[in-house]
């Protein structure tokens, strides 16, 4: 066999080198300490060929040194401890805060290391020790051990003191964020283990939420969510998807009463050329581009009998038939259905099918509603405030005590969604006023507050939060010309609820 001609090696390098900074820019998409650690060290054990590993870090800020944590690959528990205890000691200790990486062939022949007992007991060959992050270093990576047969080559030396010194950022902004998360958080424990940023708050709504997510998310089972329109579902999906071992996969999202009944099917299942009037061509269904991914079905009630026939099958068998096929196609896709709907109910009214509700219904999460989660009202309406001026490019203003009172005294029929939309059109109109913050009256425009409001009128607070909603809806229709269709969208709630709405509060359209 030939030796590898120096190009070869060069371009064998760079790729080792692409992937490596590929690596490291998923790795800064992570939220979670814990979890940052575990998918850093598990990255570089497979580009080393290490047989064992620890990347332990430590926030320098802390004066006692109690705040460390750290990530373990292979390695038994007495293993992590002599391992803990030569790098904070000794040589290693000596090195790693001159910044030096400690690289050794055979630590048991080494005379910097052989006298340890822990070394001479446990045999210990090839070790590479590198600080994390630049001098003074907020941790180290320590590797032991190689799979394929060989001591660690200079190349692995150069990629673990790369990857280690590149972690020292990512790790400096986990660790500032952990520092300002409040003490009295009750969902921190539970989002160490749950990448779930997208949901907001701490309210013990939420945490129980938080919990059946961080115990299902990992299994590969049927989820069914239910709750009202507007309070999140198809966030949570995401969670579960984002947490599951399907999350390198596509997560498709289907609004099943958004489909054509007539192609429904088609949508979903896909069809053969010549299977219908508008399938000219092959199509690919929503199963199959969620292939090794998640398919969230919304509104999965409004699904035909006949589509509902074939989701059993899908449930049942792992198969499916696309349009004018002959032969079942297999199917690697975890199944996540939503529904505001009382899906027992549809069942009794045989609108439903029974056995695809019992398949549905391994694993049912209700989603709570904003009356259910008020006390995350104000981290809701900050996080959606500091969305809509990135997403806009609008000065930076804060929401005024005043006004984070405001909404948490309103009634929000419309849920998380019709909260998100009144705080960004209300992040609009200050700006629009360049105004230092956002106040009561950009909230609730027209009045001062509500409570204000309501005491100049003698009105209760129910009658001016009615006044107030009505007020709302009306415009939203005005604005939109009366489409109902466009006003629903922009007040982010259903169509059917929408009309609810104008034949509760009477509205008509205004003459021009």
């Amino acid at each position: 066999m030939e030796p590898a001609k120096p190009e070869d090696r060069e371009i064998a390098r760079i790729r080792r080198e692409r992937d490596l900074y590929r690596r490291l820019t998923l790795l800064g998409e992570q939220a979670d300490l814990e979890r940052f650690l575990e998918e850093a060290l598990a990255a570089i054990v497979e580009i080393s060929g290490a047989a064992h590993g620890l990347l332990e870090v430590y926030d320098e800020r802390d004066v006692h040194g109690e705040r460390r944590w750290f990530a373990n690959h292979g390695l038994l528990e007495h293993q992590i401890a002599e391992v803990r205890v030569a790098v904070s000691r000794g040589i290693i200790a000596q090195a790693l805060a001159g910044g030096t990486t400690v690289m050794t062939a055979s630590a048991i022949l080494d005379p910097r290391f052989s006298a340890r007992d822990s070394v001479r007991v446990g045999r210990i060959e090839e070790v590479l020790c590198a600080p994390v992050g630049d001098c003074p270093p907020c941790g180290v990576l320590y590797l032991q051990g190689r799979v394929a047969r060989g001591p660690f080559s200079a190349d692995d030396r150069e990629v673990a003191e790369t990857f280690a010194r590149h972690l020292g950022p990512l790790v400096g902004r986990l660790l500032a964020r952990r520092r300002e998360e409040p003490e009295d958080d009750p969902t921190r424990s539970v989002r160490r283990r749950l990448q779930c940023e997208q949901l907001v708050g701490r309210s013990p709504a939420l945490t129980r939420l938080l919990e059946q997510l961080a115990s299902v998310s990992p299994l590969d089972v049927t989820v069914l969510l239910s709750g009202h329109s507007g309070t999140g579902k198809s966030l949570v999906a995401r969670v579960i998807h984002e947490n599951s071992a399907r999350r390198s996969g596509r997560f498709v999202e289907v609004n099943c009463a958004a489909l054509p009944e007539h192609l429904v099917e088609s949508e979903l299942f896909g069809a053969l050329a010549g299977a219908h009037s508008t399938a000219t061509r092959r199509i690919d269904g929503k199963v199959t581009a969620a292939e090794r991914g998640t398919l969230l079905l919304d509104e999965v009630t409004e699904l035909p009998l006949a589509a509902q026939a074939k989701l059993l099958q899908l449930l049942q068998s792992r198969s499916y038939y696309p349009l004018g096929a002959s032969r079942p196609l297999p199917a690697d896709v975890r199944v996540i259905a939503a529904s505001n709907a009382d899906l027992e109910r549809a069942v009794a009214e045989k609108r439903f099918r029974a056995d695809l509700f019992y398949r549905l219904h391994v694993v049912p999460i209700r989603v709570p509603s904003l009356d259910e989660r008020r006390d995350d009202i104000e981290d809701l309406a900050t996080s959606f405030c500091a969305r809509a001026i990135a997403r806009h490019g609008l000065p930076q203003v804060g929401l005024s005590a005043r006004a984070l009172r405001t909404l948490r005294a309103m009634e929000w029929p419309g849920h998380v969604r019709q909260l998100e939309h009144a705080v960004e059109a209300a992040a609009i109109r200050a700006a629009a006023q360049s105004a230092a913050q956002i106040e009561q009256s950009h909230v609730a425009p027209g009045s001062e507050s509500p409570a204000a409001a309501a005491g100049a009128a003698g009105l209760t607070f129910q009658e001016a939060t009615r006044r107030f909603q009505a007020e709302l809806v009306q415009q939203a229709l005005e604005d939109s010309g009366w489409n109902v269709v466009e006003a629903a969208r922009r007040l982010d709630i259903a169509r059917s609820h929408l009309y609810n709405l104008i034949r509760a509060f009477g509205l008509e359209r205004t003459r021009r």
